[in-house]
């Protein structure tokens, strides 16, 4: 079952292809995580899902319908985005960043409601900061900044969730953190998420669904047993590779080979004189 899917998409910038007939589908309220090489098309995708990018051929559809005649605060309230490295405008508080991702709920004449205030605080309690709603965004640290933006993605509460990279700049603290809090939000509301990753250990553990993008199309999509292999790693990434179990997930757990330090070297023996 699928309300998002891409069929036959191609995009690019300028005269450059990124994404080459590209057809996918979103399994419906699982965490989905798209993995992929440098510019092999992961953020030209989500870019085009969020009708940020229009293609060149093919369309993107949410409940069937093509994305791009939907009109715009009608697929806000359905679909949400978080791009690379979003910008809050310079002094904004914690609380009035959050409360702008009721906007999408906001007509010309309407006011602020009771649900509007429901919806904000339910957002900073889940990303538990509660305590910085007074603060100024450019104050915070980057892992508080990224849930902040989060919290407001939450308060426009959409149905599906598109991140990009929400988890790049952060310390492996922050990086399982805010993954936790999309697997909270992807339980207690059933969100559809679908998130840009770059580590293949924390996509395997934390997805229900991989997509392996190669040169702009799918290369490999399916529960991540089936996706994170060592051929897909060499043929995605270029790298050699070893699978190995998760030992605390039981999901699949990709070592990288390399040329040095690739087997046991005895001069680092704990008993080594």
């Amino acid at each position: 079952m699928t309300r998002l899917a891409a069929e036959g998409l191609s995009a690019g910038y300028g005269q450059t292809p990124i994404l080459r007939d590209l057809t996918l589908k979103v399994p419906t309220g699982a965490i989905t995580a798209i993995v992929g090489a440098n510019a092999c098309g992961k953020s030209t995708l989500l870019r085009c899902m969020s009708r940020l990018l229009r293609p060149s051929a093919g369309r993107v559809v949410l409940d069937g319908r093509p994305v791009q005649g939907i009109p715009t605060r009608a697929l806000a309230r359905e679909l949400g985005m978080l791009p690379q490295s979003p910008i809050a405008p310079d002094g904004i508080t914690v609380a009035d960043l959050v409360s702008h991702g009721r906007h999408p709920h906001q007509g010309p004449l309407s006011r602020w409601t009771a649900a509007d205030d429901a919806a904000v605080a339910t957002a900073l309690e889940a990303t538990r900061i509660v305590d910085l709603a007074d603060r100024d965004v450019d104050q915070l640290s980057g892992g508080q900044r990224q849930r902040v933006w989060i919290a407001m993605a939450l308060a426009q509460e959409t149905d599906v969730l598109l991140l990009d990279e929400p988890t790049t700049f952060l310390d492996i603290a922050h990086q399982v953190e805010i993954l936790d809090l999309l697997v909270d939000l992807n339980q207690s509301r059933g969100t559809t998420i679908v998130m840009v990753l770059h580590d293949l250990n924390l996509a395997a553990r934390y997805a229900d669904h991989l997509i392996a993008v190669r040169a702009g199309r799918v290369h490999a999509a399916g529960h991540p047993d089936t996706v994170l292999t060592e051929d897909t790693v060499r043929q995605v990434f270029g790298v050699a590779c070893r699978i190995l179990p998760d030992p605390t997930s039981g999901r699949p757990m990709m070592l990288p080979l390399g040329r040095h330090r690739t087997t046991a070297d005895p001069s680092h023996r704990k008993d080594a004189p």
